[in-house]
């Protein structure tokens, strides 16, 4: 399985989606408004659909937006937790792709950070 992305939350991401820069997905298309839907699965193998849209920005250029509320409601997401999402190539069916999202929070234990699953 391989990394597609990776960031610390910020309260934006939290607040009005994801924000996932252009150059992490590969070619975006360069249709700014461009609607789709991510299908994604937690560590807890649940199925969450995200809404997308490509929007551009003059300080960070083309970036997909992705549209999470409900995600983020019921894992209570806070600022500077990390979110990973993961891409691999279905075995079965050959085609098309598996994504996961993992979100992990920094917690302090013993004098020591560790990173644990939200």
């Amino acid at each position: 399985m391989a990394m597609f992305f990776s960031k610390l939350l910020t309260a934006d991401d939290i607040e009005n989606g994801l924000s996932i820069p252009g150059c992490s997905p590969g070619q975006l298309p360069d249709q700014e408004g461009l609607t789709m839907s991510m299908q994604v699965h937690d560590r807890d193998g649940q199925d969450w659909t995200f809404s997308c849209t490509v929007k551009r920005n003059d300080s960070v250029g083309q970036f997909l937006s992705a549209g999470w509320n409900k995600f983020v409601r019921e894992r209570d997401l806070r600022v500077d937790d990390k979110v990973t999402i993961h891409v691999e190539a279905m075995k079965k069916q050959g085609t098309g792709t598996w994504i996961r999202v993992e979100v992990k929070r920094k917690i302090r234990l013993f004098g020591e950070d560790i990173w644990a699953d939200v």
